[in-house]
């Protein structure tokens, strides 16, 4: 087993080498401090996660915490393996991949490091570290950098509450079958509970998930997502919040087609919708700048990790972007707790 995982290496190390160049000769040398980011398939200007761990890691380099930064955008995914390789072998000290789709090869490449003491050797151990990506216990040199779901989806439902005029907000999500989703539209669920719990609303949340759908349109059910908020606007509510790629997009793009609010997550999606997504007010995500940045000051567990959201348009008063801030610092310390599960029950 251990010689055909050394031969996976040597074989996309050299695949890598035809494929990609690299200014990062220095790297080797011990008092040079190098970093290195492989996107996953949405690239570097994703608005999401890739643009913001990079962002993070040119802040890195600006305050002096690296010395040399280098990316690699991914094409596709058969790329994930060599592009990961071809950091290793120019010696870089810290990996950074994102999104889930790219667990599997950090883990692997890894591992691959621990049980290779000659690589060890010549060039010292990586760090790995994956942006969105679960914990892996078993692996002491993968830092996995994750967002709690369930209070993004617990502001989203807050501020929905607090600007909805009809008092019925809506949540469209992928299948609950998949445990971000399910933390992302039970949070929302949570936070209309305590909105009205500790004001004098009565809102009602409707909830649905494509949990009959079919499993190869997984993230890009865009037509689900569209027709099942058309559906939610239709029985009265006047707020979308979505979740899950391509198909949570769709349901943005209903709410600005019918000329109502939409909060958004995953990514700016105001900025990727363009013009489709003008209603959109708000999206809350994990900053993974902040995140990045922490890692590479002090490597080590850093979940969960802190969330943001991007500024609210000038429509609304700077008194509820102040009751945003609040409650952000209310559920990171734990005075406000959302009560959702890990997974679904």
């Amino acid at each position: 087993m251990k010689d055909e995982l050394r031969w996976w290496l040597v074989l996309t190390i050299a695949l890598a080498g035809m494929t990609a160049c690299s200014q990062s000769s220095d790297c080797f040398n011990a008092d040079v401090f190098c970093a290195a980011l492989v996107t996953d398939t949405q690239g570097i200007n994703d608005q999401g996660m890739n643009q913001d761990t990079w962002a993070g890691l040119e802040q890195a380099q600006a305050d002096g915490i690296v010395d040399q930064i280098e990316f690699i955008e991914s094409v596709d995914s058969r790329d994930y393996e060599k592009n990961i390789a071809y950091f290793v072998k120019h010696g870089f000290d810290v990996l950074v991949t994102v999104g889930p789709g790219l667990r599997d090869e950090t883990l692997r490449a890894a591992d691959l490091k621990l049980l290779d003491p000659v690589l060890d050797e010549q060039r010292g151990m990586p760090v790995f570290v994956g942006i969105n990506q679960p914990d892996d216990e078993s692996c002491p040199n993968f830092i996995p950098v994750t967002f709690p779901e369930d209070q993004m989806g617990f502001l989203a439902g807050t501020l929905a509450a607090r600007i909805s005029e009809t008092q019925i907000v809506g949540a469209v999500c992928e299948t609950s079958g998949i445990d971000s989703m399910w933390r992302y539209c039970e949070g929302f669920r949570a936070g209309i509970i305590f909105m009205n719990q500790t004001t004098d609303k009565n809102v009602k949340a409707l909830v649905v998930y494509r949990d009959d759908g079919d499993r190869e349109k997984l993230f890009v059910d865009e037509d689900w997502g569209r027709n099942s908020a058309n559906s939610l606007i239709q029985r009265g509510a006047d707020v979308i919040f979505a979740a899950g790629g391509s198909t949570g997009q769709g349901a943005l793009r209903a709410a600005s087609e019918a000329g109502i609010y939409s909060i958004g997550t995953e990514r700016d999606q105001g900025a990727a919708l363009t013009g489709s997504g003008l209603g959109v007010v708000t999206s809350i995500l994990g900053d993974a700048s902040f995140e990045i940045q922490k890692v590479l000051r002090v490597p080590g567990q850093v979940q969960p990790g802190r969330i943001k959201y991007i500024p609210l348009v000038q429509t609304f008063s700077e008194s509820l972007t102040q009751e945003m801030d609040v409650l952000i610092f209310a559920l990171q310390t734990g005075e406000v707790k959302t009560n959702v599960t890990l997974s679904k029950p």
